[in-house]
């Protein structure tokens, strides 16, 4: 049984490295049970169990939230919630399964260590970007400073590359391979030489974020939803008062904290309007808008300070079990609830001009996707704004930490500012470096001037993408068919 606690621990080595327990040191060492117990099984069948009870187990600990929003908010009952949510964990395991089959060849090359972590990285990459994507190892280390270097020139898959390089040393010392493989390791401490991100600076603009704090089973009726609203403009105009005479280039409101129709409802676009021209700032806001059809669309509309659209934004990467069902589940859920699968996806990155400047924004569950970040950097976006609602994730301090530390790794990769507007927390700003520089206390109706800076520069991620990933998945090929052929040449490799 020691081969199935060892990924067991795996799981929970993962677990404790994110939020909300929050040991990120422990990230450089969690794979490292499971590297072992891959080493340990010669049977192929075996290994994939291993690595598929380590991905469910860190999924189950992490994600756990699922299984409320499935419940609550896909009106599951609490025995189908848990099937549902089970189902899931095993689904997206399969991809550490997948890793766990393949790499006992490679931690038996004089090339391990660097080829482990490639191998990782590819497989996180391709098969595990397949269905929900969600925080990857690299994510742990947001708050590392040094690792953090490598956000800008690699994105995360470069922070995920060193951790589990490590993982991977440390597995070579407990099964007494021979030291040179662990040679790779000094490569380690050239990090340092990596320019350093940019020092904490005061922001030089001012944009006041609104937290609305909605409980999201309320029950809207006209008159409540038009009470709402005169309630959060007033709030809004308080807080621009309150930046005094730095005025506010922009007022953001969260992802559609009550059901907002700008297009359809008359009353709600003349509170929008109204609130722009008073305040004689942009505004930016989460609403439903609709295809001609009449689907729905998450948005992200902005109006200039006459009250006038300027742009609109609709939601790529809908978030499973909330905007859509994932196949297989839907055979299920769509037979209980038709709140679940409404909306559809939109259909590209938008750019939008805010005088001088331009920004850009995503919503909610699009921090996880850094590619997205990374092309509206990469089209002119001077600052980001992420509108979320993560009060669909009921209190879970969990989903918000992890939701967070996404924000701060896309802040750092492209060197830009990303403010995040949300529902009931947390509702925060993040430099270019990824540290947070100001937020709002949590579950508090609030709303406050945040700082941040306008920037055009181009980090080497932002002009290249994912480089670093697609070049890890071109030489796990090679080197994986080498340790092959080195292990059936080599009698001493075969145990």
């Amino acid at each position: 049984m020691l081969n199935p606690l060892l990924a067991l621990a795996s799981a929970l080595l993962l677990v404790l490295s994110f939020p909300r327990y929050d040991f990120p040191w422990l990230i450089a060492v969690a794979l490292t049970p499971l590297l072992i117990a891959a080493d340990r099984e010669p049977r192929p069948a075996r290994r994939f169990l291993l690595g598929w009870i380590t991905g469910a187990g860190c999924l189950a600990g992490i994600t756990g939230w699922i299984r409320f929003v499935v419940t609550f908010h896909g009106g599951l009952s609490v025995t189908a919630g848990w099937g549902v949510f089970f189902l899931y964990c095993l689904a997206k395991g399969l991809y550490f399964g997948l890793f766990a089959l393949l790499v006992r060849p490679l931690l038996r090359a004089w090339w391990s260590v660097p080829a482990v972590a490639a191998l990782w990285v590819a497989v996180d990459k391709t098969a595990g970007a397949v269905g929900y994507v969600w925080i990857t190892l690299g994510n742990a280390g947001a708050g590392m400073s040094l690792p953090m270097r490598l956000a800008p020139v690699t994105g995360v898959h470069g922070l995920s590359f060193v951790f589990m390089m490590m993982a991977a040393g440390l597995a070579v010392v407990a099964l007494r391979r021979p030291r040179r493989q662990l040679l790779w390791l000094l490569a380690l401490p050239l990090l340092i030489l990596l320019p350093p991100l940019p020092e904490p600076r005061e922001g030089a603009a001012r944009a006041v974020l609104v937290q609305p704090n909605v409980d999201e089973a309320r029950t809207w009726t006209r008159e409540s939803l038009d009470d709402f609203q005169r309630r959060l403009v007033l709030l809004s105009m308080r807080a621009v008062l309150q930046a005094g005479s730095q005025k506010p280039d922009l007022v953001v409101w969260p992802e559609v904290p009550a059901p907002f129709y700008y297009e359809r409802d008359d009353a709600f676009r003349q509170h929008a309007g109204s609130l722009a021209r008073v305040t004689r700032a942009h505004f930016l806001f989460g609403t439903v808008a609709h295809l001609p059809d009449g689907a729905p669309l998450n948005s992200a509309l902005l109006l200039d300070p006459r009250g006038e659209p300027v742009s609109r934004y609709d939601k790529i990467h809908l978030v499973p079990f909330g905007e859509y069902v994932p196949w297989p589940f839907a055979i299920l859920v769509d037979k209980i609830t038709n709140e679940v699968g409404d909306f559809r996806p939109g259909s590209r990155a938008v750019v939008s001009p805010l005088g001088p400047h331009k920004i850009g924004s995503f919503i909610c569950y699009e921090s996880a996707f850094a590619g997205l970040a990374r092309e509206m950097a990469a089209a002119g976006a001077e600052v980001l704004f992420n509108l979320s609602n993560d009060g669909y994730f009921g209190r879970s301090p969990s989903a918000r930490g992890q939701h967070l530390s996404l924000v701060r790794m896309r802040a750092a990769e492209n060197a830009r500012w990303i403010l995040r507007a949300t529902n009931d927390g947390i509702t925060a700003a993040a430099d270019p470096a990824g540290r947070v520089v100001q937020q709002l206390p949590p579950f508090r109706e609030a709303a406050a001037p945040f700082p941040f800076s306008y920037s055009a520069a181009q980090t080497f991620y932002t002009r290249h993408g994912d480089w670093f990933a697609w070049l890890c998945c071109a030489l796990s090929v090679p080197l994986y068919l080498a340790a092959l052929r080195r292990r059936r040449s080599d009698p001493d490799q075969r145990g």
